[in-house]
């Protein structure tokens, strides 16, 4: 997979110098073409080619919903800063994890925490609970299934 890497970004450089043009979208297309011409020259390979094309969409795809959440719960604490009315429901969620490495749950705590509005706070000992303050928390239910299918998932498609 490192070298499929590797090999875009040379392949991407290679694009750029050139083209000559030293813009941030002359390098975005380079690596979308590079990462295109690889694909199809990779046909058959083996098993770790594949995850890198698997992959890379994910990863892309993830940085999208990122963004969007974020830009969500700006939005969301931004209005209620602005407005007299009080409408938080604050609480803190147990949200049982999928995640089990270190890594994995480093990054999810971390990725919860970025998103203004929500802080985790702890996890539990045997690592199978993440301990989640929110600003807004109307049902514990739909709270959980948005962390479970929202970041939880979408981060352990890319790590795994």
């Amino acid at each position: 997979m490192k070298s499929k890497f590797l090999s875009n970004i040379l392949l991407t450089l290679i694009w750029v110098f050139l083209t000559g043009g030293y813009e941030f979208n002359n390098f975005l297309f380079g690596f979308i073409l590079s990462f295109i011409i690889l694909w199809i020259l990779s046909g058959a390979d083996d098993k770790n080619s594949k995850k890198y094309f698997k992959i890379i969409p994910r990863i892309i795809s993830f940085i999208f919903f990122f963004l969007w959440e974020l830009t969500k719960a700006n939005i969301q604490v931004a209005y209620e800063v602005s407005t007299p009315k009080f409408n938080m429901k604050p609480g803190i969620v147990a949200v049982p994890l999928d995640a089990k490495t270190d890594l994995e749950i480093t990054l999810l705590a971390n990725l919860i925490t970025l998103t203004p509005g929500t802080l985790a706070l702890d996890v539990s000992t045997d690592r199978s609970v993440l301990y989640i303050h929110a600003m807004y928390v109307e049902d514990k239910q739909v709270f959980i299934a948005d962390i479970k299918t929202g970041f939880e998932k979408r981060l352990l498609e890319i790590l795994r």
